[in-house]
């Protein structure tokens, strides 16, 4: 008989074998990302220290103000940090100034850093440019230098530049202005200002309070008495250096109002003082009320070209509300007290002058 030829046995295959093929590969898999994340994890954590280090060490102080000028690149910015060895580790900062494009959008200010803030919140400050205002209080103002020298010891604005606008006819014209009564727009108070302002925005953001200043009622005010408001300021600047006693101001105004009415001279002796320019001078002598100025009230009539000093708000108001009566002279106490005695006719005032000079005499003020 023929041999019935045997099957080829098939391979089968074989569901443990494959089982453990793909747990060992998952296993793998894991172990790979594993790695990985634990990669990225040291990576993360390398970086996230860069950003929140703290890297601001003042020393004992809390907080500190740190002055960038106007134009500085990043190099003046690292110079004026490194220089007290405020950033602790500079290469994360310069790194991290990098990430966020700090290093080529630097802005100018003055910030307030506190002490021990990380890297991350001391570049959002500076590239955020939000920075702290300084305050200007200026009184007891005579000249511009004396202004401009004020105001650019709290500012960054170039003294020069300053001074120079103010002698500016060109630039003046544009406000209704001109070197004589451009003081007129500074009302002594508090300002809050922005450090790094240059000298033309500084003047203009003063020009701005001057015209908050001269409110309609006060407008209304000033032309009822026929004055501009930089007349008013004028007269208000000699009421303040003839009299400090606010009860009697309004008084004052009123004789020198008077005289402009009949176009007499205001003959004030603090615009003598003002035209020989030494304010050290406690009596106008006759020789010295002849000194050629147009500042000087004896030798022309009306009001001077511009302010003697700088007005306080309450002595512009004084003016605007002067008193109605008929005294034409008026002259200090003989008591000394700071209070004048008031007279309608010269004979009256003759005495009451006279008054004073023998109280000088005795004090022997001979100037």
């Amino acid at each position: 008989m023929p041999k019935v030829p045997k099957k080829k046995k098939t391979a089968t295959k074989n569901p443990k074998k494959k089982q453990n093929s793909r747990k060992g590969f998952l296993i793998g898999l894991m172990v790979l990302l594993g790695i990985l994340l634990i990669g990225a994890g040291i990576i993360g954590s390398k970086y996230y220290k860069l950003i929140y280090l703290e890297n601001v060490d003042l020393g004992n102080k809390e907080t500190m103000y740190l002055y960038i000028p106007s134009n500085s690149t990043f190099k003046d910015v690292k110079r004026i940090l490194y220089k007290d060895a405020i950033i602790i580790d500079k290469g994360s900062f310069e790194w991290l100034c990098e990430k966020k494009g700090y290093n080529v959008n630097v802005k100018s200010g003055r910030y307030l850093i506190k002490n021990h803030i990380n890297n991350n919140e001391l570049i959002n400050l500076l590239r955020s440019g939000k920075q702290e205002a300084v305050k200007l209080t200026f009184n007891n103002i005579r000249t511009k230098e004396q202004l401009v020298s004020k105001v650019c010891k709290i500012i960054e604005a170039d003294s020069v530049a300053l001074l120079a606008l103010l002698n500016n006819n060109d630039f003046l014209k544009k406000y209704d202005l001109n070197s004589d009564n451009v003081m007129c727009i500074f009302i002594p108070n508090t300002y809050k200002l922005y450090w790094d302002m240059p000298a033309e925005k500084f003047f203009k953001r003063m020009f701005d309070e001057y015209k908050k200043f001269w409110n309609p009622n006060r407008k209304q005010q000033a032309e009822t008495i026929g004055m501009k408001p930089t007349d008013v300021i004028i007269l208000a600047s000699i009421v303040y250096q003839e009299t400090k006693k606010k009860d009697e101001m309004s008084r004052v105004a009123g004789v020198y109002i008077n005289r402009i009415h009949k176009g007499i001279p205001l003959q004030a002796d603090p615009t003598v003082i003002y035209a020989i320019g030494d304010f050290s001078i406690k009596r106008v002598l006759t020789e010295q009320t002849r000194f050629e100025s147009p500042y000087n009230t004896y030798m022309h009539t009306g009001l001077p070209p511009g302010p003697i000093c700088l007005p306080e708000a309450v002595v512009i108001d004084k003016v605007l509300d002067y008193e109605k009566h008929d005294y034409l002279f008026f002259c200090a106490k003989e008591d000394l007290s700071g209070y004048h005695n008031f007279a309608k006719t010269g004979a009256q005032h003759a005495q009451n002058a006279q008054k004073y000079h023998n109280a000088l005499n005795k004090l022997k003020i001979k100037k």
